[in-house]
């Protein structure tokens, strides 16, 4: 078994809780049903949102979901003019048997666009 890092971000269409609560549950269930994991295998996940949200932490909608041990941090992005607006980003480090190549990013929707390299 190694540790490995899955990437992902899901913009959202409004700043209010429960559509972050919503489009952050959906982004975090797909991270785990696309990689095979359970709650058991995360280590530890980041969050980061752009400056532009500020209704809620991300963090909370995995609370929501019943991941209730796992060391959750949220952070503000850069603010950098021109990028793309009201996005939450993941950074979850996994005990996983997949290999680095096998483990699939999840970039839902218009995020695809950011990481078109490693956007499943």
């Amino acid at each position: 078994m190694a540790v490995r890092a899955v990437r992902g971000a899901v913009q959202l269409e409004r700043d209010e809780a429960g559509h972050m609560d919503e489009r952050v549950g959906e982004l975090l269930t797909a991270v785990l049903e696309r990689n095979e994991l359970v709650a058991d295998d995360l280590i530890s996940i980041w969050f980061t949102a752009t400056p532009d949200l500020h209704s809620d932490f991300p963090a909370a909608a995995a609370r929501g979901l019943g991941i209730a041990d796992v060391p959750l941090i949220c952070a503000q992005e850069l603010d950098i003019e021109g990028a793309m607006p009201r996005v939450v980003r993941l950074l979850a480090h996994v005990e996983t048997y997949l290999s680095r190549a096998e483990i699939q990013h999840v970039y839902l929707g218009a995020t695809a666009a950011l990481r078109k390299d490693i956007a499943q």
